[in-house]
């Protein structure tokens, strides 16, 4: 129970405990991607666009989880430093598809190698079962939340 016997016990609170696990991931991602001019966003736009070329701005804001206004700040910004393309006119509707350039796709490795080392060093106590365990497990209570009326 809380101090006052009501509220969240947050030693054992499964939600506060994954918000901790994602301040404590995020921070050591910027650690180490700061060095690369990098942000924790840059490198997620990076990533789904080498994922899933051609994905619009509302996509990838969505897929980074900031606001549409903040990807086409960051989008402005790698379109200008040579990391990302898009066309002058969308080719059909009004969504400008966006597409990672050779120099962005340097850019990624760089952080990608980065990136990992972080995971790496998050999942270095697991064994291989409870790496798994915890992916089942973590992709089922997105699910489950998802999949709650609102």
């Amino acid at each position: 129970m809380g101090q006052h016997g009501t509220g969240i016990d947050l030693d054992t609170s499964l939600g506060y405990l994954l918000k901790e696990a994602s301040s404590a991931l995020r921070t050591a991602m910027d650690d180490v991607l700061r060095p690369l001019g990098m942000s924790v966003t840059h490198y997620a736009c990076l990533e789904v666009l080498a994922q899933r070329p051609g994905t619009s701005s509302a996509d990838l804001a969505r897929a980074t989880f900031v606001t549409r206004q903040t990807m086409h700040v960051l989008l402005q910004a790698l379109e200008r430093d040579g990391e990302v393309s898009r066309p002058a006119a969308a080719p059909t509707g009004r969504a400008l598809p966006v597409r990672l350039t050779p120099h962005g796709r340097e850019r990624l490795a760089s952080a990608t190698t980065a990136v990992r080392s972080v995971e790496d060093r998050m999942l270095s106590g697991l064994t291989t079962t409870e790496r798994s365990d915890a992916l089942r497990v973590l992709r089922a209570m997105v699910h489950a939340l998802r999949d709650e009326p609102r």
